[in-house]
Formats: structure tokens, sequence, C-alpha cells
């Protein structure tokens, strides 16, 4: 039996520090996968970089946007791209090194055993690192309110960790997705769960990003919350 072919897709906004350090790590990590970068036009030349570094190794791709148009559009390019391109499996992580390369190949196992497998940081084993009350209480909210509003049994539902299989995306219909936000981690579960997917958790720790600024904030979260009452109401 063939080996599936493995997409791992990250989207950019000013992260170039980051990235410099991570694309070795994950290619030592799961040298197998094409690494997709899709990159809103970062000022700090991180999508110029990614350029480079494909010019010698055609594993590492970019894929250029011209201008943000926020997390949610960014996301379904990168799945769109995994779609057309045939691939088999999608792990989707963020550049800030929040989400550890060395989980990666777990989550790639696991996908023998469910359609989506979300590195969890709210289940056994799982934790996060750094971060204040506030936001934990936040994470906590979100994830507790959205289990309750769509219907979804797993724990973490707002972390961007994990590993989708391609087909089920395909089923799902990318084009049907709204949020254009933070909230499109959750509808993607909806719509997933909605085409039949099964789903498992795996522990890991979230740690703070290394370089940068992170780019949540209260309004955003709200802004998320929101949008998923729309998604609910209008019954999709």
């Amino acid at each position: 039996m063939p080996s599936p072919r493995i997409l791992i897709a990250l989207c950019t906004y000013n992260e170039r520090q980051n990235v410099e350090l991570l694309i070795p790590q994950l290619r030592a990590a799961v040298p197998e996968a094409d690494l997709l970068f899709v990159d809103d036009n970062s000022p700090d030349g991180t999508g110029k970089y990614i350029a480079e570094v494909g010019a010698v190794d055609p594993r590492v791709k970019l894929l250029h946007r011209e201008k943000k148009e926020g997390l949610g559009l960014a996301i379904r390019a990168g799945f769109q791209y995994a779609v057309d391109q045939g691939y088999d499996l999608l792990v989707n992580m963020d550049a800030d090194f929040s989400h550890p390369p060395a989980v990666t190949p777990q989550l790639i196992a696991a996908t023998q055993d469910a359609d989506v497998v979300i590195a969890s940081r709210y289940v056994h084993g799982g934790g996060v690192v750094g971060w204040p009350v506030q936001r934990k209480v936040m994470s906590w909210g979100i994830n507790t309110y959205v289990r309750i509003l769509l219907g979804l049994k797993t724990r973490d539902n707002s972390g961007s960790f994990r590993c989708y299989r391609v087909a089920l995306l395909r089923r799902a219909d990318l084009s049907k997705v709204r949020c254009k936000g933070y909230a499109v981690f959750e509808e993607l579960l909806f719509r997933l769960k909605q085409a039949g997917a099964t789903f498992q958790e795996i522990p890991y720790t979230f740690e703070e990003r290394r370089f940068g600024t992170t780019k949540i904030n209260m309004q955003e979260a709200f802004r998320a919350l929101s949008n998923l009452a729309l998604l609910r109401l209008r019954g999709e």
C-alpha cells in the first residue's frame, strides 16, 4: 500500500524569525511531508524567505496572497490547495512554535483510527504554558460555548493544530465555510461532523510563541462567538 501524501499547511504574517527555525525542524520530524506556507504578503519578508528556501527544497511551497484578508480565508486557501493537489492528509498548525513539530508524527499516525485528529490542550496529558488567567478563562469559555452550541463532543475546538483526511474536506465542501477569523476552526469541525467525520484527540502542551506578537484578542474572540451563533441560527 503506497504511503499517504501529506501536506503541512501554515498561515503566516510577519513570522520570518519563527519560520527560519521551524522549517528545518518540520523537515526533520516529517521528512515525507510537503510544507505549504500561506503568506499574506508579510512586510517582514516571510514570503520572500520561504520562496528562497523553496527554490532549493521543492517540498517547501509558498502560496502568496496579495493582502491580509483574515485567517479564515487563508486557512481555506491552504485547505483548498490540499484538495486540488490530491493530498491524502493535511496537517494544519501555527508557525510560531506554539505547536511543537515533534507532535506532528503522532497526529498523522492517529488518522489510522479517525478522520480528524486534534492536538488537544484539554484532554488528560495536555496543557498550556505561559498563559495569564484571563486567557485561560476565555479559552475555557469559548470551548464550552462551542460544544453546547454546535453539538461537538471534542474538548479542544478552538485550537488549530490538527490532522485531517483530505477526502473528508472534499466531502464537507470548503466553499460553504463562512467564518473569516478564528471561528473558522470551530466551523470546520461542525461541517466535518455534518459530513460524517470521526474524531480523536491526542494530548499536547501549548507553549507561547517564540517571536512576534499574538494576533488574537478579546475583540476577535467575541467576533468569533457571534459568527458561530449566526452559523447555528442559519441551520447550515
